[in-house]
């Protein structure tokens, strides 16, 4: 594994997050319902007031995440992941909890959701950064497809996201195949 744990699940909650914004089924955060269920599902403490304004202030944070993969150099990817640090007033601190042994949080419990996501992806950046690994961040391969995905396969093979573009394209290649 090339990241802690902490940065690892930071990673894919962030690629998660930004890929509510693009689905084959449009966009999956439009309710405050939806939020908490993201909430619940990545495991995410503190603070979660559910309301609209917290809604809207993560959708916001969606394409701002995204730039982190659009990234076209590390100095790039350096400059946005300042620039969410700066922004999200980050004061990392070393913490446990759960069964996370020790990691680092960089934002209070009781600070704004959307703060926490957008300081908690960019710490997990800045790890991305600091090893030299930003090809790991990538776009799904399918020609129809752009979500985000991040590769933590020791041999850098993945290349579909999380909606199943895989196994889509292998259906329809082994049918052409079949067919053909």
């Amino acid at each position: 594994m090339t990241f802690a744990h902490d940065t690892d699940v930071a990673l894919r909650t962030a690629a998660a997050l930004v890929n509510t914004a693009r689905t084959a089924h449009g966009d999956t955060l439009t309710t405050t319902d939806g939020l908490r269920d993201f909430y619940t599902q990545w495991g995410w403490t503190g603070r979660v007031t559910g309301d609209a304004h917290e809604l809207d202030q993560v959708r916001e944070l969606r394409p701002r995440l995204r730039a982190a993969w659009a990234a076209t150099s590390d100095e790039g990817l350096a400059t946005l992941v300042n620039t969410l640090l700066r922004e999200g007033r980050a004061l990392p601190q070393v913490v446990t909890h759960d069964d996370y042994g020790w990691h680092i949080h960089a934002t209070p419990s009781d600070a704004p959701l959307a703060q926490r996501m957008q300081v908690e992806a960019a710490m997990a950046l800045v790890d991305v950064v600091r090893v030299g690994e930003r090809s790991r961040l990538r776009v799904c391969a399918a020609d129809d497809c752009d979500n985000v995905l991040v590769d933590l396969s020791r041999n850098r093979s993945r290349r579909y996201c999380e909606d199943g573009c895989g196994n889509r394209l292998a259906a329809a290649a082994y049918r052409s195949r079949r067919d053909g």
